[in-house]
Parts: C-alpha cells; sequence; structure tokens
C-alpha cells in the first residue's frame, strides 16, 4: 500500500525562480512522484493510513493455497503461538509485580523498567509484521524521561507504548491459540480428507453394524467412506476446504496486522505532533531566512542608496554656502531625488513581500490586484461571505501567488482559473491552469534546498492544512489547499 504523494511551495520574496513545474530535457514534462515512507502525513492526504505501508501483492483465489505470502502468515500463526506464552507470562508478572510493589518506591523503579521493556517486545512484534505479514509498522515515538525523580519514575510507568505493547502481548495470548487450532484443523482436515482414497487402505478393517468389514473414516454408527462414490465426494469436500483455507489464514492474519497497527505503532495524535512539530521548525527557519534577506536588502540597497541622497544633498549645501554654480547644486538634488524615488519603490516592494496592502481590504480584493497584475489571463472566484483570520488570508493569498507565478513560467499555461470557498470551518483554494503539466514537489536535496512547491506545502501545513497537487503529463494541473478559517 505504498502510495506516491505529490506536495507544492511558495513564492520566492526577491523575485527569483521558483521552480514546480520540473519538465526535463527536451521540454519533455514528466510526472515524477516519490514513495511515502510510514509516519509521513502526506499518506493522510492520500487517504492512507500514516502509521504503516502494506507490502502484500494481490493474491488471486485460485492461487492462494501455493501463494508464498499465504505460508508466511501460517508460519506467523505458529510462530506467535510459541512466542505467545513467554509474552503473556512477561505482562502477567509486570501487573502482578506493580500491583504487590506499590507501598515500596524501589520497587516502582523495577516496574518501571518492565512497562518500557514492552517496547522490546512490541519491537520483535513489528519485526514479525514486517517479514511474515508484509506490514510495515512505523515505531511509536521515542521515550523521553522527564528531569527529576518523581517526574521520571511517573513518565516509565505511565509510558503509553509500553502499556499497548503489553495490552498487544495479551490480547494475542488468546488470538494466537485460536488461530492457531482452527487454522491448523483446517489444513490438515482439508488435507486428510483429499487424500482419503490413498491412506484409507491402510487403515485396520472395522466391524460395522451391517456385518460387514470395512476400511475408511466412520461416518456414523455404520456408515464409511469406503465406496469410489463415497472417497470422491469427500476428496471434493477436502480440495474445497483446502482452496477456503487460505482465507480463514488471511483473516486471522488481518486481526494481527490490525492489532499490530493500533497497538505495537505510534498514536495518530502524536503523529499529527510530530508533524506540526516539524513544519513549524522548517516555518521559523524560513521566516529566519526571509527577515535575513529582508535586512540584506536593506544594507544592502535602499540603505546604501540612502546614504547617497544624504551625500548628494550635502554637497549641494556645501556648494550654495561657498557661493557655487546653482545649476550643479539643482543638478545634485535632482539627483538626490529620483534616488529617493527609487528607495520608496525598494521598500514599497519589500512591504509587499511580508504583508500585501491589498489585504487590508479584504482576501477577495487582494487576489483581484494579484489577477490584474499576472502575465497570464486569471480568472478569480471568490465566495463573498468568506472570513478568515489575517493570518490565513495572507497564507492563502501567497498560496496563490505562487501557483499563478509557477504557471506563469514553467506551466506554458494560457489562463488560470481561482476559486475560492469556504467549507464549514475551512476556506478551500483551487487553482487550475491549461498548462503542459508534469507539476513535482520535491525533497529538500542534501543542501536543504526545496523547490517554491515544497516550501509552499510546508507553509500550509504549518497551520494544519493540506494540499493536494493533480499534474498529469500535458496537463491540467489542478491544485487544491485546504486552510483553517481560524488560527
Amino acid at each position: 500500500m505504498t502510495s506516491p504523494q505529490p506536495p507544492l511551495g511558495d513564492a520566492a520574496p526577491d523575485g527569483g525562480p521558483t521552480p514546480g513545474y520540473a519538465p526535463p530535457a527536451e521540454q519533455v514534462p514528466s510526472f515524477e512522484t516519490e514513495p511515502v515512507a510510514p509516519g509521513d502525513l502526506r499518506h493522510v492526504h492520500a487517504g492512507l493510513d500514516p502509521r504503516y505501508v502494506d507490502l502484500r501483492e494481490p493474491v488471486g483465489f485460485l492461487a492462494a493455497p501455493f501463494a508464498r505470502q499465504t505460508w508466511r502468515e501460517f508460519g506467523y500463526l505458529w510462530l506467535s503461538l510459541f512466542v505467545a506464552p513467554f509474552a503473556f507470562t512477561y505482562v502477567m508478572f509486570t501487573v502482578s509485580f506493580t500491583a504487590g510493589i506499590l507501598v515500596t518506591v524501589v520497587g516502582l523503579v523495577v516496574s518501571g523498567g518492565l512497562v518500557l521493556g514492552a517496547r522490546g517486545w512490541g519491537g520483535m512484534y513489528r519485526t514479525m509484521a514486517r517479514s511474515m505479514l508484509s506490514v510495515d509498522v512505523l515505531p511509536p515515538t521515542p521515550h523521553t524521561p522527564r528531569r527529576g525523580f518523581w517526574r521520571m519514575l511517573w513518565s516509565n510507568l505511565s509510558d503509553g507504548p509500553g502499556w499497548r505493547a503489553m495490552t498487544f502481548m495479551f490480547v494475542s495470548f488468546f488470538l494466537a491459540l485460536v488461530a492457531f487450532v482452527v487454522s491448523v484443523t483446517f489444513f490438515f482436515v482439508s488435507l486428510g480428507a483429499a487424500t482419503h482414497w490413498f491412506w484409507s487402505q491402510f487403515l485396520p478393517a472395522q466391524l460395522g453394524s451391517d456385518g460387514e468389514w470395512h476400511r475408511g473414516a466412520q461416518m456414523g454408527s455404520g456408515w464409511f467412506v469406503d465406496t469410489p462414490l463415497r472417497q470422491s465426494a469427500l476428496a471434493a469436500v477436502g480440495i474445497a476446504l483446502w482452496w477456503l483455507w487460505p482465507q480463514l489464514v488471511r483473516g486471522f492474519a488481518q486481526l494481527f496486522r490490525l492489532l499490530s497497527v493500533n497497538l505495537l505503532g505510534p498514536t495518530r495524535a502524536s503523529l499529527r505532533v510530530a508533524d506540526l512539530e516539524k513544519s513549524r521548525g522548517r516555518t521559523v527557519e524560513d521566516a529566519d531566512a526571509k527577515l535575513r534577506r529582508i535586512e540584506r536588502d536593506l544594507h544592502d540597497g535602499t540603505q546604501a542608496r540612502l546614504v547617497a541622497v544624504a551625500m548628494q544633498l550635502g554637497e549641494a549645501k556645501e556648494q550654495l554656502a561657498a557661493g557655487g554654480d546653482a545649476s550643479d547644486a539643482l543638478e545634485l538634488v535632482d539627483n538626490a531625488h529620483a534616488s529617493t524615488k527609487e528607495a520608496l519603490v525598494e521598500l514599497r516592494e519589500l512591504a509587499r513581500g511580508i504583508h500585501p496592502p491589498a489585504l487590508d481590504n479584504g482576501l477577495a480584493v487582494a487576489l483581484e490586484t494579484l489577477a490584474a497584475r499576472s502575465p497570464l489571463p486569471v480568472t478569480v472566484d471568490v465566495d463573498p461571505g468568506i472570513a478568515p483570520s489575517p493570518a490565513v488570508e495572507t497564507i492563502a493569498y501567497f498560496c496563490v501567488a505562487e501557483l499563478v507565478t509557477n504557471a506563469a513560467k514553467h506551466a506554458r499555461a494560457s489562463g488560470v482559473y481561482v476559486l475560492v470557498e469556504e467549507d464549514g470551518s475551512r476556506l478551500r483554494l483551487r487553482v487550475r491552469d491549461d498548462g503542459q503539466g508534469g507539476a513535482r514537489i520535491s525533497t529538500p536535496d542534501a543542501r536543504g534546498h526545496r523547490s517554491g512547491l515544497a516550501g509552499l506545502e510546508e507553509r500550509v501545513r504549518s497551520v494544519d492544512g493540506t494540499l493536494d497537487l493533480v499534474s498529469p503529463v500535458g496537463g491540467p494541473t489542478v491544485v487544491t489547499v485546504v486552510l483553517p478559517s481560524r488560527v
């Protein structure tokens, strides 16, 4: 159940190229995707469970009795029966020991160690599930001991992954017993019935109620499977059971998969927290980089221009004070005036990169202004009733700006359609262009550089939003961004 998940990015504030569309050589677009590892929240966007990856291959009904997957699952049932008594004993000892040692402190330290030790059992079961059940379950979040003796003691005793692992060990003991007995009985009954015609001749003769001697399985007080018709019927039943046996094994294996994912892996909440922390970290890094760029632009550009203006005005003042030529002083003042206007333009562009002034009049007006300035024809359709928070408005504006810029620079599009609507407490943006397609979201390279679309995805995820990209080769490209109306 691996899943390709295409992501996206944000426009470079300095106006530089922001590769989101990546056509390869000879200008032939390609739709590249990357496998999503378990734990990546892009699984959620694809409708998958981020806690695991299903590695099973499809097995047909007729091929099921001979498929390696079936025999690996059958082997898991045997192995789980062997391990289950030891795991069950560990759980019973941990619970009983903790209950009997509550009055002491030293004993609770040992109990905490036993709870944490259950994580090791969980790792062993996850390895079994990966190699024999073909399901790769993500490990739970690592245990972080707290500072202070009592906090450390409580964090060990209340370790959620440890207790969930012991719950798995307790439940799997009974499930392993039932699964082994039923599957093995079903397996040998099907084989025995299918081959009864051969091995029944070696059975000892039995005297039936009819006074005759019979060799074969006895059904009831006087009915034996010893005629060709009865042998054929029993063989047919055995063959039918032989093909149904893999479905029984598959059902028990699926129960163990569900237990492994829900009890041995991380919770959805912990994954969500980890993803938000990761997005927050990248957002802080991006904000810091943006502040450094603004500081550099102010220092190297606007500040240097204003220094030149001050020097020109100072020189003009000195010439006038010394009774020099007024025309030369006027030329210096004209140059300073022109430099001042250029500095104002630079300051205005910097301010627009931080917060577009058009947003002061609402998102609809800002997007209309953006569309008017775009080199492509842009149609904007905004629900008049939307009223997101200012922070969400800013993110929505930069999302549309980035996607329109990509369509103009990289997609060879002739037009863009932007739809903004409210869906309950969520704000939905949909940007569609008729370009060549092949858009993709690239992961950071060795130097940490990402595409503009990847940066845009991080910005969206920083407020618990989602982004979905559909861009087949040849187009069209449709990007859907869902943001909370309030943060």
